[in-house]
């Protein structure tokens, strides 16, 4: 836990807390809003796509920005921002003036905040602690998220069958202020203005190429990408929760929590090891894995055994995401890394995204059991096939 001897590394992680878990409360809200509205999986399908338009329209060029701009005043604007989003859904719940296109508004105008905010925050991270606490700062950074993503589900299951979901929408404005405040406490810059980087085509070129130059990180943006595409489920747990477990909204926020409880778990064990060898296998073994317990999870007929299968699926997930975002980082030079990261955030975003799509639609087809079955069939296939395809994935190791 030496990172977090590190004020500056300490500060941030406090404030990511707060504003991932409000993040995570409205992520809950929105899905079961939507839902209560149109009682129609296809519905669901259109969150996903208000968040992925954003990102595949603006990633790349908040990726300049995090590389040209102190990383430190685009968090504060960009998070000013989804503030003013989030009370803006709470005002229009409570005033009862909200329909699910409203959402879909807010979502959109939300997610191309995102697209600047995302590249910064996980740039920065490299700017907070020394190298050597790196592997530590990631594995502490995932835990945070991981907690976050576990409690702020749950959390919000009982204030939206105590107090609607609209008291979910005032939270998340709040936590988003506790994080500006952690920010802002924050003394020094966040990163080294590079006065060579440029808005321009020539700079989102050059970021492009150096990941595609770079076989471990193209590598594994894909499997990333094609493992959520198949794998997602999240977007139809609002109809496992009420017309397949028939659970409530209680039961939707434990649905939601457990995949991030087996990521607390992954995240634990791996700020407790100094040093991994073998990682290429260890990412392939692990979304393997994520695949198989996804396909358990949609076969299950109870809630006990719909909630172990989801714990073993975050177990998986995040196994492979920490070592994942550790190689990222530490392969890729600051000056690049906005970029880098924004191209991670659209394959790390489009694939959950995309696949809500496909998913929703689907679920309204054959059924939301079926769907996520067959989401897990693909990760297996595909994620086998990988590993005999990709020698450089599969014997990579630092």
């Amino acid at each position: 836990m030496k990172a977090l001897t590190i004020p500056t590394f300490r500060n941030y992680i406090f404030g990511a807390f707060f504003s991932e878990t409000g993040n995570q409360m409205q992520t809950i809200a929105v899905a079961w809003h939507v839902y209560e509205l149109t009682a129609n999986p296809a519905a669901l399908a259109l969150i996903g796509l208000s968040h992925i338009l954003p990102i595949l329209g603006l990633s790349l060029i908040g990726g300049v920005a995090a590389d040209k701009i102190d990383r430190k005043k685009i968090l504060i604007i960009s998070q000013s921002s989804m503030a003013i989003l989030a009370f803006s859904l709470f005002s229009l719940t409570t005033l009862n003036l909200i329909n699910e296109w409203m959402i879909y508004g807010v979502l959109l105008l939300s997610g191309v905040a995102q697209a600047f905010s995302m590249p910064a925050r996980q740039a920065i991270l490299p700017n907070l602690v020394p190298g050597k606490f790196f592997m530590n700062a990631i594995s502490l950074h995932t835990l945070q998220f991981q907690t976050a993503t576990m409690t702020g589900p749950a959390v919000a299951g009982l204030m939206i069958a105590g107090f609607g979901v609209s008291s979910v929408y005032f939270f998340n404005s709040i936590s988003f202020l506790i994080f500006i405040a952690s920010i802002l406490s924050i003394k020094k810059s966040l990163n080294v203005e590079h006065s060579d980087v440029e808005f321009n085509l020539k700079s989102i070129k050059e970021g492009i190429q150096f990941v595609f130059k770079t076989p471990i990180l193209y590598s594994t943006m894909i499997l990333d990408f094609l493992a959520t595409f198949f794998g997602t489920a999240n977007i139809l747990m609002p109809v496992f929760a009420k017309d397949v477990l028939h659970v409530g909204p209680q039961g939707l926020g434990l649905l939601y929590s457990a995949p991030a409880l087996g990521g607390v778990i992954a995240g634990i064990l791996m700020s407790l090891v100094p040093k991994i060898k073998n990682q290429g296998k260890i990412i392939l073994v692990s979304v393997i894995l994520y695949g198989l317990a996804t396909i358990g999870f949609g076969l299950s007929n109870s809630l006990h055994i719909a909630l172990a299968f989801l714990v073993v699926v975050g177990f998986g997930d995040m196994t492979s995401t920490i070592i994942r975002n550790t190689i990222r980082q530490m392969v890729t030079p600051d000056h690049l890394r906005g970029r880098m990261t924004s191209i991670m955030r659209m394959f790390f975003q489009g694939g959950p995204q995309l696949g809500e799509i496909e998913a929703g639609l689907l679920a309204k087809a054959i059924g939301a059991p079926l769907t996520v079955v067959i989401g897990g069939v693909g990760v297996v296939l595909i994620t086998t096939l990988m590993a005999f395809k990709n020698k450089s994935l599969r014997k990579y190791t630092s």
